[in-house]
């Protein structure tokens, strides 16, 4: 039995700590007793301890294997602050030339190495192994240990390897660490690495401090997140992107528009990488964009705020990333910003994959969308996803509980989806239940005959969307649960079995609605902004007497979207003005400044408070199709060639051509219509455009549809707006 008071004097003697956090004395004292140890432990719970005091205090070098060589770095840079003997803990990993490497295991031999951070691509090298062999091995520690899991949020298949080297180098107790891990994970980590008989401890994955909200993930999504940091100047956040590209192309927008703010991915050299980290973590920088390479072990406390630009891939990934927020029990403010579209994206970089992961993908980003569309407590859905039950039905601190739903009647529609998984078997997902309910002859519904079970059908006229939130709802409550391992399989529970013989009231909330007709929308603090109807009525009035004084369809000058924004953010100068979508230089200059004079005035009068945080400077794109086009057009350079040349489809070509002329550039693509068109054609389409009141392509399509193809009218009326708006 581990002496207590030896513990607690390793605790003040290396750490300076008077006691311990949560369950961190048992968790060493049974390393120290020598044996296995699996410790599932929320991020900030302090798990490095329960392996660091315990390596400080045994005879020999604990050998811990790291994902990340940043994380490696971070965690012996900060071994070697508790002491003054450098040689304490050390890492082996690619970065360190020959001559490096050989001081490490030197010191390792020489006894003067606690803490040895290894690689597991470093562990499976045969010069290691032996080098290890000779070594006087205290214990493993496996951080991050999900990675050993198909179904964890960032699995690697060099961690499946671990086992079978600990077993060549020697057998000695092994701590597996994890801050995030379903049941399912638990059991694959422990199988893995032989270790089905360790002592296991599980805390609470409830963080009361920290704030959880979802976005709809509009275009303003930029706009939105500049106001959020300078609401919140001079505090540390983080901000998660999923692509290397989309990291750059933000933190660089944040840049210019006075934000403290550096990159972090792992396609930069591993010295900008390693001196952007130190600059966040020595407060020399606000704020960090990264992709999810960033923060493993990352141990700053005081980090306020964790946005998401995308939709996470798993919801043990975002309970992770999350986590890094508010460690030392203070603000910790979660956003995550969520469109459909992001999902489809994620499903597509799938596609490569085996069946297999692509199934186990689907399964976890499933689970991430209820979570996101539910309008259940955050709280809540986040804590049974790991198994752990929350009793409160409002925690206060999430955008679910703070505005909540009102609850409605669903009992008869789970009666019938209980009745629908006792006709047909625990053997189906949610959405075949769905379909089977509503009456949809799928053609797996036909192959198994099942048209022909009285649940076919009970629910005939019930939208989709609400069974899903009863499905998702009823699996908290404990009627249902959906097997993840098992490919989200819907099964009764016993509960569930009571109910269908007493049946009893079951509300829910309605899940929240993300349409993806977006485009005006934006978001501040969790509020939708609406164009002023005032303003917006008054733009319209001056667009329609501009436009009658020019002999222009209104559309011509400023289109409805472009008038809603201005109604809506208030520009009051031409530089303002230029940047308001489908505007641009060119428009600005030509009808702007009577509009900018309106809309002056009646922020005057109406003593209107302007969010100034809401004017955004712009990063000009690396890759400016337009700007390409723009100048081949002046060169004369055929269309298709163009198109060719940047790999655009027809359609994406009209796209950009419509943007050009929609934000005031004025193009001349006369030498390209006139080898496709006679002149008299290109009339006809012209005077339908001048005659037409509203911007509407799909009524000039279907009105001249017969005579010309989409490509000569879309072409043609790119000249119209070109020739008459700019």
């Amino acid at each position: 039995m581990a002496d207590r008071k030896a513990i607690y004097e390793g605790l003040k003697k290396h750490f300076g700590f008077e006691k311990f956090k949560g369950n961190q004395e048992e968790i060493i004292s049974s390393l120290l007793d020598g044996h296995d140890v699996f410790v599932l432990m929320p991020t900030g719970g302090g798990k490095s301890l329960c392996y660091q005091l315990p390596a400080m205090m045994l005879p020999g070098t604990a050998v811990v294997i790291s994902p990340l060589i940043a994380l490696m770095k971070n965690q012996v840079d900060a071994m070697r602050n508790y002491g003054d003997d450098d040689g304490v803990a050390h890492f082996l990993n690619s970065s360190l030339n020959k001559g490096q490497s050989d001081r490490v295991k030197q010191d390792v031999l020489d006894g003067k190495t606690k803490l040895l951070y290894v690689a597991p691509e470093s562990l499976t090298k045969e010069e290691n192994i032996n080098f290890l062999r000779q070594a006087r091995v205290s214990f493993y520690a496996v951080d991050e240990a999900h990675c050993i899991s198909e179904w964890g949020h960032d699995f690697r298949p060099e961690y499946r390897r671990i086992r079978p080297i600990i077993n060549e180098i020697g057998m000695r107790p092994v701590i597996a660490l994890t801050a995030t891990a379903t049941q399912k994970v638990q059991h694959d980590i422990q199988k893995n690495l032989g270790m089905l008989d360790a002592k296991v401890f599980k805390l609470s994955f409830n963080r009361p401090n920290l704030y959880y909200e979802v976005r709809h993930k509009t275009k303003s999504v930029d706009r939105d997140i500049i106001h959020f940091i300078k609401n919140n100047a001079g505090k540390s956040g983080i901000i998660y992107c999923l692509s290397r590209k989309r990291v750059e192309e933000l933190a660089e927008t944040l840049r210019v528009n006075d934000i403290k703010v550096l990159p972090y991915h792992a396609g930069m050299d591993s010295a900008t990488r390693s001196a952007n980290q130190d600059a966040f973590l020595l407060e020399e920088v606000d704020v960090i964009v990264a992709t999810i390479a960033f923060g493993m072990g990352i141990d700053k406390p005081d980090v306020r705020y964790v946005i998401h630009y995308d939709i996470p891939k798993s919801l043990e990934g975002y309970y992770q990333e999350t986590g890094r927020a508010g460690r030392d029990g203070g603000e910790g403010v979660c956003i995550t910003y969520y469109s459909h579209k992001d999902l489809q994206k994620l499903e597509k970089l799938m596609q490569g994959k085996s069946p297999v992961e692509q199934e186990i993908g689907k399964q976890l980003l499933t689970e991430t969308a209820s979570y996101a569309e539910s309008s259940v407590c955050r709280r809540k859905t986040l804590l049974h996803y790991f198994g752990e039950e929350y009793a409160e039905e409002n925690c206060g601190n999430c955008d679910n509980c703070k505005n909540p739903k009102a609850r409605v009647d669903a009992t008869e529609e789970l009666l019938a989806v209980i009745e629908a998984v006792t006709a047909i078997g625990d053997r189906f997902k949610a959405d075949y239940i769905i379909n089977l309910v509503t009456g949809r002859k799928t053609d797996d519904i036909r192959s198994r005959r099942h048209e022909e079970t009285e649940a076919f059908g009970s629910l005939p006229k019930t939208d989709e969307r609400f069974l899903q939130a009863v499905i998702r709802q009823a699996v908290i409550a404990g009627y249902l649960t959906r097997e993840l391992e098992n490919y989200g399989v819907i099964r009764l529970t016993p509960k569930g079995k009571e109910f269908l013989k007493n049946p009893k009231k079951f509300q829910i909330v309605e899940d929240a609605e993300f349409s993806e007709n977006d485009a005006e929308a934006q978001i501040k603090d969790g509020n939708a902004f609406v164009a002023d109807p005032e303003l917006f009525a008054i733009l319209k009035d001056l667009r329609k007497k501009r436009a009658r004084d020019l002999g222009l369809p209104p559309y011509v000058i400023f289109q409805d979207p472009s008038l809603e924004a201005m109604a809506t953010t208030y520009p009051i100068t031409l530089d303002e003005l230029k940047n308001i979508p489908g505007v641009g230089v060119g428009k600005a200059k030509r009808f702007g400044q009577e509009f900018i004079d309106v809309i002056r005035r009646h922020v005057e009068e109406n003593e209107i408070q302007r969010p100034e945080d809401l004017r955004v400077r712009t990063v000009p794109s690396k890759s400016n199709v337009a700007n390409f086009l723009i100048q081949g057009i002046d060169r004369k350079i055929p269309l298709d060639v163009l198109a060719e040349s940047k790999g655009l489809e027809n359609t994406e070509l009209l796209d950009e051509l419509d943007a050009i002329v929609s934000s005031g550039t004025k193009i001349n693509i006369d030498y390209f219509l006139n080898d496709i068109m006679d002149e008299d054609q290109q009339e006809e389409i012209i005077d339908f455009f001048r005659q037409s009141e509203e911007d509407n392509i799909e009524e000039a399509i279907q009105e001249l549809g017969e005579d010309y193809t989409e490509e000569e009218i879309r072409l043609v009326r790119v000249k119209f707006l070109s020739e008459m708006g700019n």
